[in-house]
């Protein structure tokens, strides 16, 4: 593109469509915006008269990068990945409630979601602040990219991480990585443009800002030490995750539903017949609204260290503890099915007596349902009734579920824990603060989602095909009985799920864990041993 140049004394001059024209003499202005054809100000359409030295004024909106084609294909290039990644965030932001076919996190989902909503906002500040380059965004913008690229690595190198992410996890790291190279990039291009036009249009470089100017770069630099801080606890929290990955479970992971994800199973004990020759009954453990390595493994050990079971057996549910998540939505017969699977898989056989708590008791029900013969016996530890689901089925308990779960990769408490609190790889993984993993909070989204519905019915349908031979027995807490009549009278139903009850406790102190009160953990390993033996 040619310049402008200004004449003096009245000397004749080229205008912006190559025709002659004096100053002055014929009392024609200088073009204004709109004028040759309404097309945008550059060079050839200046808007402030010229000055004596036949340069532009830097103040002249004619003074801008975008004369330069580079300039301008880059703001394409960046308005198309913005529409590329805005895209891609809402796919993600679907498959947390809906698992697109092949798109499937065995991990939590929420790492993807957090990394492209970080390209969302990277690509906005860049186009929103594309012609105020300043160093402080340079500098920013690279510290994002460096810690973007050590995140890319350690998701790389950490085999349960990577396999937790899947390809959707690593695409978008990679590409939340990527965009930020490009935009520091960008940023670099634009400024050596701005330099460029200004010294050929005005004849130096202008190093003053107006109040506009300097307006946008604080508001720029602001936003971005705030994403600054974000990608730093994304960090964080992702080093603690490849920490916490090395911890081995104590039994062994079996592929289930079409090798889509893994089933953490565990067994203790050996395998044991009575005098007529007859397999002794295994029990099986379900926690509750905990992983059940935090809860009843321990009374139950207790019982197994005191001989009064031979073996037991107990499993993560999908997205708890050692196991996966499961492809949303999934219900709790969705779960006794993976379980079934992974009990064949490890060759385990029957007979099962089934041990459970809280809403563990409804994946029980539905299991036992479904191998009828081969139950020896129900044993219900304060448990959900179904028509109490709506309980955790809440949109309210829903949203908060959604809402922690998009925070959680910012480590907002697994971090403090970690560093001030002192939690280990046990509490973070399946013990007291197994509540912050990802994992766990989007497995009791999806529980949440599907309560009301897919698991309500599954429930009901057990209940009519439940045999009532089963011998059943239901302990209660005295805690939840009495502050809560509801619970009271369903307590009381469960107790009709077969014809065949052996008992029903109420223990008077004991809260919703039974187990924690001396006279609970007595009672419980009695009513168990009664269930295993076929005593009454």
């Amino acid at each position: 593109m040619v310049s402008l140049w200004g004449s003096k004394n009245g000397e004749e001059q080229g205008d912006g469509d190559g025709r002659a024209s004096t100053d002055g003499d014929d009392g024609r202005q200088p073009p204004r915006h709109g004028d040759a054809g309404g097309r945008n100000p550059d060079e050839r359409t200046r808007l402030l008269p010229p000055r004596n030295d036949g340069f532009l004024d830097p103040d002249d909106p004619a003074v801008s990068p975008y004369n330069l084609w580079t300039v301008r294909a880059l703001r394409y290039i960046s308005v198309l990945f913005l529409i590329i990644s805005f895209l891609w965030w809402v796919l993600l932001l679907v498959s947390i409630f809906i698992s697109p076919p092949m798109m499937h996190s065995r991990g939590s989902g929420f790492f993807d979601f957090s990394y492209t909503t970080l390209t969302v906002g990277n690509l906005l500040i860049a186009i929103l602040f594309f012609t105020v380059p300043s160093k402080p965004m340079e500098i920013l913008t690279l510290v994002v990219s460096a810690f973007l690229l050590i995140d890319m690595i350690i998701i790389l190198a950490v085999p349960r991480v990577r396999l937790e992410e899947g390809w959707v996890g690593i695409a978008s790291v990679i590409w939340a990585a990527v965009i930020a190279l490009y935009n520091v990039m960008t940023d670099r291009v634009v400024a050596w443009g701005k330099k460029e036009e200004e010294e050929r249009l005005t004849g130096r470089h202008e190093s003053r800002r107006t109040l506009r100017e300097w307006c946008a770069v604080l508001t720029a630099t602001v936003i971005m030490v705030v994403m600054t801080v974000i990608v730093i606890l994304l960090t964080a929290t992702l080093i603690l995750r490849s920490r916490d990955a090395s911890l081995e479970p104590p039994g062994k992971r079996y592929l289930v539903d079409g090798d889509k994800y893994e089933i953490h199973l565990a067994c203790v004990g050996n395998v044991t017949f009575d005098a007529d020759g007859k397999r002794t009954p295994t029990v099986l453990l379900e926690g509750g609204e905990n992983p059940v390595e935090d809860s009843m493994d321990d009374w139950v050990y207790a019982a197994y260290k005191n001989g009064t079971i031979d073996r037991y057996c107990y499993y993560d549910r999908p997205g708890l503890a050692w196991s996966d998540n499961a492809p949303s939505p999934h219900s709790a017969g969705m779960t006794s099915d993976a379980l079934s699977e992974a009990l064949a898989l490890a060759g385990e056989q029957h007979p099962w007596v089934l041990v459970s708590n809280g809403v563990g008791g409804i994946y029980s029900r539905i299991f036992a349902s479904r191998h009828g013969r081969e139950i020896s016996g129900i044993f219900l530890i304060d448990t959900l009734h179904e028509d109490l689901l709506y309980r955790i089925a809440s949109p309210s308990r829903g949203f908060l579920l959604w809402a922690r779960g998009i925070i959680s990769p910012l480590g907002w408490n697994r971090l403090p824990g970690a560093i001030i609190k002192g939690r280990t790889r046990e509490d973070r993984t399946y013990g007291k603060s197994a509540y912050q993993n990802g994992k766990f909070i989007k497995a009791k989204l999806q529980e949440n989602l599907v309560a009301g519905s897919l698991t309500k019915n599954e429930v009901v349908q057990a209940r009519n095909i439940q045999s009532k031979k089963t011998p059943l027995v239901v302990v209660s807490s005295g805690v939840e009985v009495r502050r809560d009549n509801e619970w009271e009278r369903k307590q009381e139903d469960l107790t009709k799920l077969t014809k065949n009850l052996v008992a029903w406790d109420v223990v008077n102190a004991a809260p919703h864990e039974v187990w924690k009160t001396a006279e609970g953990r007595k009672i419980l390993e009695k009513r168990l041993g009664q269930l295993v033996r076929g005593t009454s």
